[in-house]
């Protein structure tokens, strides 16, 4: 989106409407709003949706204060909250190659996310990160932890719908008070950006629900793998460079997959 100079909070908007669009369509039943408001996990999908755009705006502030280190450290190390609240709450297993799997993906996140031209600030806000650490540990915990087993695409489509009324309602803010237009060709980004995130969320929710798969796995194979690929990607994609401890964090990263997969 920086490349292409495109506003990246109409993105997002769009993309919560897409994501919405497209959990409304995998539902098989027919879609009553007064029903929703009365199922047992409305009120968790409303926080989740009102979460996912507060914490977006946090990351985005934390890139900006604190450097894109910071920000991406704080939000995939926030997986240590999905962890231990697996192993705690849902009894999973835990031994010795688990935890030495979890601690090595814990090193892999910094060492990954470390870049060489990235002026990193601890001191400066430091209250951002923090917030994006407890805020991307709370979404995951809570979308596993209330998600109905038999009606993931209404949930995920009520979450999307909450957060993209809200983008809405900010953007119509920025329009009226701060004079900033809509451009359309954020439009194409946000709705394959949709497509994607909302296809994250249904199959993690339903790997999630595969007999035998523990969360506290689970979550360490996704986020340390979801940041290694990333890197990648960012390599033969976008030109960028990695240094030798991104090398090393891409290394324990993998490492630490097949310790927690095989534990």
């Amino acid at each position: 989106m920086k490349k292409y100079n495109v506003n990246t909070l109409q993105v997002i908007t769009v993309n919560y409407v897409t994501a919405c669009i497209c959990g409304s369509l995998l539902y098989k039943g027919q879609i009553r709003p007064l029903e929703i408001i009365q199922t047992n996990w409305f009120i968790a999908a409303f926080g989740l949706g009102f979460l996912f755009i507060a914490i977006f705006n946090v990351m985005a502030l934390t890139a900006q204060k604190n450097g894109l280190s910071v920000a991406s450290v704080a939000s995939k190390m926030s997986l240590v909250i999905p962890v231990v609240f697996g192993i705690y709450v849902y009894n999973e297993s835990v031994g010795l190659q688990k935890i030495a799997g979890i601690i090595l993906a814990l090193i892999a996140v910094y060492l990954t996310s470390l870049k060489q031209k990235d002026k990193t600030v601890l001191t400066q806000s430091i209250y951002l990160p923090i917030i994006l650490f407890f805020g991307s540990g709370i979404i995951d915990t809570s979308i596993n932890h209330f998600a109905p087993d038999d009606n993931i695409p209404l949930f995920s489509a009520t979450i999307f719908f909450i957060a993209g009324t809200i983008g809405f309602f900010i953007l119509a803010y920025k329009s009226l008070k701060l004079k900033s237009n809509f451009t359309f060709k954020s439009i194409p980004f946000g709705i394959l950006l949709g497509i994607i995130n909302y296809c994250s969320i249904h199959f993690l929710l339903l790997a999630l629900r595969v007999e035998r798969t523990e969360s506290s796995t689970l979550f360490t194979i996704n986020n340390v793998a979801i940041l290694a690929l990333s890197t990648l990607i960012g390599l033969l994609l976008f030109k960028e460079q990695i240094s030798k401890k991104n090398w090393i964090g891409i290394i324990l990263a993998l490492i630490s997959i097949v310790l927690v997969t095989l534990a």
